[in-house]
């Protein structure tokens, strides 16, 4: 089951680039998508056994954030056949009356490069080679650099040649990090130990200065492709430009393969006793993510850079769960899964009120309760979850953070921590409210994009799975998020 993980998307994406028909693209997308998520569930029930002499395994942390990936692209896939049918059709208008060709990324390309780029992702959560990690981490970056591109013009290719350049530097500080670790294990022989985590768990008398020096580059490095501050830079642009669903899928999953290439370095560096600097960092860095996103939530005009901005405080929240440790680690665990399905959510929401409004001002919606009701509500119940409000499981996961918080004593951490949680949830209510609210302009609407339940659906399924997540967690998922932050010192 582990290679097909990897080589069924892959193998689909090459079926795309090669055939004709969009139609049968489309199909091969969420028919492949479909398969990923039978097989990822099937991994919970029957164990996979390692491949390439324990490369590549399914672990506990592993198969969460895989079944994250598996679900919302499949959720992504279902948006696509809509999403894409409807610029075909718009294109091949607007071909046809002024007489050039099709402006946007074609849809083998497209389509390809998602395969690709689940095929990536699934890679990213199986890795324990280091080595193979850095791989597969910068593969995710070439995969989806053509899908942001999509538009093609000067904005997204704007934000692509950004996206590429500074996660190529971060990607590059990480192959550091990797020298670095390889000399504080080899403890100056000539054969040092394979990259593999296990076994650098286990090696003993690591040298201390090379570990921090590593974890430094790891963090730092692994950290510009998760969206922390101040290396944040491309995530803006990236998911403002990007098609919606693929703005889901950076959000929600890429993200979240960056977060696990850090944890199984604090995982070695646990092990190297370089446990409590390692949490430090994280947490400093959480800190000045969160900050950071409270600055420029405020006033933000583009309701999809806002939500961009929203990722880069909630990946400061994974991070400062991380950096208290103990139970932060499991309300980490748990909030990166409530904050992938409720942004995703989000995401696919916003391209939904993009293609209805043709503008992501947010001072251009209004009155969506009455000309789209389907999607005023879930743009609404989307703010309530992303702000850690009840009944959504967001709520749970923050208020585990705050209590670790509280436990340890750092009510500097805990201050800090609300103050900026507020300040980011006024910044998208005085955003996102009169967007619902407000007075209906029908004017506005484009003719052709009446609102319905195909589209909508995808986005309303994650937002009901968030709202069960909040209402009972099941047993299968508790185990699996108590499991995983085990692995890297939670309970």
């Amino acid at each position: 089951m582990l290679p097909a993980l990897i080589l069924l998307p892959a193998l689909a994406a090459t079926i795309a680039f090669l055939l004709r028909g969009n139609r049968a693209r489309r199909t091969l997308l969420v028919a492949a998508a479909t398969a990923h998520l039978g097989i990822t569930i099937a991994t919970w029930v029957l164990p996979a056994e390692p491949v390439l002499g324990g490369w590549l395994e399914i672990d506990a942390p592993g198969r969460l954030f895989l079944t994250v990936t598996s679900v919302l692209f499949l959720a992504a896939a279902v948006q696509a056949v809509g999403y894409l049918r409807a610029e075909a059709r718009e294109n091949g208008a607007e071909a046809t009356s002024s007489g050039f060709a099709f402006a946007k990324v074609p849809e083998a390309v497209f389509t390809g490069c998602m395969l690709l780029f689940l095929a990536t992702m699934s890679m990213v959560t199986t890795c324990q080679h280091l080595g193979l990690l850095w791989v597969a981490v910068e593969a995710t970056t070439l995969a989806s650099a053509p899908l942001i591109y999509f538009h093609r013009d000067g904005r997204s290719l704007e934000a692509t040649w950004k996206y590429l350049v500074v996660c190529s530097v971060g990607i590059a500080l990480a192959l550091l990090g990797n020298f670095f670790l390889a000399v504080a294990a080899s403890g100056g022989s000539d054969s040092p130990p394979a990259m593999i985590l296990s076994e650098l768990a286990a090696v003993q008398g690591m040298h201390p200065a090379w570990v921090k020096a590593a974890l430094v580059f790891f963090v730092v490095g692994y950290g510009t492709k998760m969206g922390l501050a101040p290396l944040h830079t491309w995530l803006p642009d990236a998911h403002s430009e990007a098609p919606a669903l693929v703005s889901a899928l950076l959000s929600g999953a890429v993200l979240n393969c960056a977060f696990l290439a850090i944890l199984r370095v604090l995982q070695v560096g646990q092990a190297a006793g370089a446990g409590d600097f390692g949490r430090e960092l994280m947490l400093v860095l959480g800190l000045v993510s969160m900050g950071t996103a409270a600055v420029f939530v405020i006033g933000q005009a583009d309701y999809k850079r806002m939500l961009a901005y929203s990722s880069v405080e909630h990946m400061g929240i994974l991070s400062v769960g991380v950096g208290l440790g103990g139970a932060g680690v499991s309300g980490a665990m748990l909030h990166a899964v409530n904050h992938s399905i409720v942004k995703a959510m989000l995401f696919l929401v916003a391209g939904n009120i993009l293609a209805a409004y043709a503008t992501k001002r947010s001072s251009k919606v209004r009155g969506m309760l009455m000309e789209r009701p389907i999607t005023g509500v879930l743009w609404l119940a989307g703010l309530v979850a992303v702000s850690g409000m009840p009944p959504f499981g967001t709520f749970a996961s923050e208020l585990i953070i705050l209590k670790a918080a509280v436990d340890q004593g750092r009510f500097v951490v805990t201050a800090l921590f609300l103050l900026m949680v507020a300040v980011v949830f006024i910044g998208m209510a005085t955003a996102i409210l009169p967007m619902a609210q407000g007075f209906a302009l029908g004017r506005d609407v484009q003719p052709g994009r009446q609102e319905g339940w195909a589209a909508s659906l995808p986005a309303a399924v994650l937002g009901i799975l968030a709202l069960v997540l909040g209402l009972h967690l099941p047993r299968a998922i508790g185990t699996a998020i108590h499991d995983a932050a085990a692995r890297f010192g939670g309970f």
